[in-house]
């Protein structure tokens, strides 16, 4: 190779360098910590009904030094939603469940539902991040224990939310009835998805919906922190107009304009953030997932994938099903 022709290879491999080092420096310092609000609206409630709105937070992957993170989260209150939707991974930290309360404290007394994902479990491990590209990663085999009771015990308790682990619940606001059902985090196996038509079926027996013709009819959103496949066609099975999902932090490093380059499960890529139409068996449900908060400690790094909450306004349909 001539002189001039390695003066012009150095000088290339000195601009990448340069470039790749600014991004990773604006990945880490800046977009990570550029905390958004993504608004969505979907009509699926009865026609004339109040509009509800909804707070959809996940992924806080909270780590208790996390101040900024948490203040954000905190003024999130100001947005007055009707209901609160978690997603699960709230934990990042074995410490991170004092984050967590700071930031999640001025939503008490704002009705909620929650389920969990294997970070409310267990603690985040160091891992090689082109590991994804090879599929959805697997639980660590080190990785500490979490103080899970301890977090639900302040989501039920203190916040007074709804846990839809594998289970349904229902509530009734601003004459809406809504009933919900959600899993257990999918990605390490914990859905379980043949308990839902019992848990449903109880749960309408509960609330004597069925029985009283006189109200509305009843809004069905699946909550599940994973987005499987599996379970979005399940939700759809049992009659979800709704389903609200996180875990895949919408890709956390993209190529801008670009479907998310992975989505540590088996989602289509191009669905791994934002509002869609999830489509099964000749039906389909809008699907909002998250791209979520936060990020695990071991990889503080998000790149035209800023962290988000989303605020999902439910307005009535200007027609009925009957």
């Amino acid at each position: 190779m001539s002189s001039s022709s390695a003066r012009i290879v150095a000088a290339a491999l000195g601009a990448a360098a340069t470039a790749g080092a600014a991004a990773f420096a604006w990945g880490s310092l800046v977009e990570r910590n550029r905390f958004t609000i993504r608004h969505e609206t979907v009509a699926v409630l009865e026609p004339g009904a109040r509009p509800l709105t909804v707070l959809h937070v996940a992924d806080l992957h909270m780590a208790p030094w996390q101040s900024a993170k948490q203040e954000w989260v905190r003024s999130l209150a100001l947005l007055e939603p009707d209901l609160i939707v978690n997603t699960g991974d709230n934990l990042g930290h074995p410490d991170g469940i004092d984050g967590v309360i700071e930031a999640l404290a001025p939503f008490a007394g704002v009705p909620g539902v929650f389920v969990n994902g294997s970070n409310d479990y267990f603690g985040p491990q160091a891992k090689n991040p082109f590991s994804y590209f090879g599929g959805p990663s697997s639980r660590p085999s080190r990785a500490a224990t979490l103080d899970t009771d301890r977090l639900e015990a302040f989501f039920e308790d203190d916040l007074g939310w709804l846990s839809l682990n594998n289970t349904a619940r229902a509530i009734e606001m601003r004459g809406s009835r809504l009933e919900f059902f959600g899993t257990n985090d999918a990605h390490r196996g914990w859905d379980r998805l043949d308990k839902l038509p019992g848990v449903i079926e109880e749960m309408r027996e509960n609330v004597g919906w069925n029985d009283d013709r006189s109200g509305p009819e009843a809004i069905s959103i699946g909550v599940t922190h994973a987005p499987y496949r599996r379970v979005l066609d399940s939700f759809v099975n049992y009659g979800a107009e709704m389903i609200f999902a996180g875990h895949t932090h919408g890709g956390q490093v993209r190529i801008p304009g670009q479907p998310a380059l992975v989505t540590n499960c088996d989602i289509p890529r191009d669905q791994a953030q934002g509002l869609s139409l999830w489509h099964h068996a000749r039906h389909a449900a809008y699907l909002n997932v998250s791209a979520g908060i936060g990020t695990s400690i071991y990889a503080p790094v998000r790149f035209a994938c800023p962290p988000e909450a989303v605020v999902v306004t439910l307005t009535a349909r200007d027609f009925s099903y009957s």
